[in-house]
């Protein structure tokens, strides 16, 4: 996955939730225990520690900083945190070379962590407009690829609706829910 998937999915985190700044955002996220303010700053947070992680070459650990999103920031703001913290891991994985390690639980790729920004940002924006009460999935091409990166033994169907049930958020047919998963972002 490149950095180009990154701006891909906080784009469409911005094109949904930007239309419903006027709702209730301190409402829980989906089934998360989160706010929906929370959840949207938590995507923020990992966005820009998995940057910091590519370009700081962090060998056995995460580095030791945090974001901090001011709470008086409104629900606008905190997307233009999500996409200011997309961009930066999107230069960081495009900037970096293919055969470069950082941690994350083992030796993980420029391109693992830009599979999981993506996966970050599709999955808390549909915890976020479940809360909000929203009809939306996450894109199809966008599923398909954080599927292939980081789910390798998921099962065959729709992406979106598999993305979900792999991650406990969704139902597949024939399948019992997950209520505890992992995926597979470090390679070797």
């Amino acid at each position: 996955m490149t950095g180009a998937d990154v701006r891909a999915a906080a784009d469409e985190m911005t094109r949904v939730l930007h239309t419903h700044l006027d709702r209730d955002w301190s409402v829980p996220a989906g089934t998360l225990s989160w706010s929906c303010w929370t959840t949207a700053a938590h995507v923020a947070h990992d966005l820009l520690a998995y940057a910091g992680q590519v370009t700081g070459l962090a060998q056995d650990s995460y580095l030791p900083y945090d974001l901090r999103v001011s709470p008086t920031a409104s629900p606008a703001r905190v997307l233009d945190v999500v996409r200011a913290c997309a961009r930066l891991l999107a230069v960081a994985v495009e900037a970096a070379e293919p055969t470069e390690r950082a941690w994350h639980w083992g030796p993980c790729d420029p391109a693992g962590f830009a599979a999981m920004g993506v996966a970050e940002t599709m999955l808390h924006t549909h915890d976020i407009a479940l809360g909000l009460g929203v009809p939306w999935q996450p894109p199809h091409g966008l599923s398909a690829l954080v599927l292939r990166r980081l789910f390798p033994d998921a099962p065959a169907g729709d992406a979106p609706d598999v993305l979900l049930w792999m991650t406990g958020r969704g139902e597949l047919p024939g399948r019992a829910r997950r209520t505890s998963w992992t995926w597979r972002a470090a390679v070797e």
